[in-house]
């Protein structure tokens, strides 16, 4: 719905007014040709459940780390193809370090999806292999079997509810430009002195204080909520995309 290409936007006119052009920083339209089709959300539709990769958090869980490890990784691999001067590299890792950050922090991805998943198709979101058996449940009955997948995919269902919630987002920052959204220098300076990962957590912390998936699996879009994507959690996306873009320039400065 386009929310990832706009975030990518933003995030990249704040980052090109820090660094300076012979940082090399790809261009936003290299960056957002890995985005769509060429994206994380291409691997779904292209082989299902075949390295897919797996955008959800419990923010509740210190140990589930694995969306920050490939962040952490994404950030490595950038600064290694700024020091190799690797254009569609670091456009590739750009644009897929963005994605995960995004989706990371979006409340939608906070939801036990995964154990949800294993519950309705009794085997984990890695073992659909098929479009077909992404999309359809098999349940041991025919009256189990719509029953699960009504749960899943219909009114208020566990991927309907996910869906109105990323599409209110859309909805909300289309018509704005998002320009008062840059990292203070503060913000900055401390993702030169203590890395990106910890700014991650703070960030996901204060999102996820904020229970917004909670108020709309209850009430729907609000004016609350629209408020609340506007204000605050679509800033602090932004925010840090370009911090971790910032920490791959920063690591890319260092001696080998």
């Amino acid at each position: 719905m386009g929310v990832h290409q706009k975030i990518d936007r933003v995030a990249h006119r704040h980052i090109v007014n820090r660094v300076p052009k012979k940082a090399g920083f790809p261009s936003i339209h290299d960056v957002l040709h890995f985005e769509g089709t060429n994206g994380p959300d291409g691997i779904k539709r292209k082989s299902p459940g075949r390295d897919e990769p797996w955008h959800y958090i419990d923010p509740t869980k210190p140990e589930d780390r694995a969306i920050v490890d490939m962040i952490n990784d994404h950030i490595f691999n950038m600064a290694t193809a700024f020091k190799e001067k690797n254009n569609q590299r670091a456009a590739f890792e750009a644009a897929w370090m963005a994605h995960a950050i995004v989706d990371g922090l979006t409340p939608a991805h906070h939801y036990p999806l995964d154990e949800k998943i294993e519950e309705l198709w009794g085997k984990p979101q890695e073992q659909r292999l098929t479009i077909r058996d992404k999309n359809i449940i098999r349940g041991s009955t025919r009256r189990d079997t719509i029953s699960k997948n009504w749960e899943y995919w219909g009114a208020r269902g566990v991927f309907t509810n996910h869906f109105m919630f990323e599409l209110g987002v859309a909805t909300t920052i289309a018509p704005h430009r998002l320009d008062d959204t840059s990292p203070t220098k503060e913000e900055f300076s401390r993702v030169e002195n203590e890395g990106f990962e910890a700014i991650y957590f703070d960030i996901l912390h204060r999102i996820a204080d904020m229970h917004m998936y909670d108020e709309f699996s209850k009430l729907g879009w609000t004016r609350q909520l629209a408020r609340e994507t506007r204000d605050v959690l679509i800033p602090e996306i932004i925010k840090a995309v370009t911090l971790a873009w910032y920490q791959a320039v920063i690591m890319a400065k260092q001696p080998k």
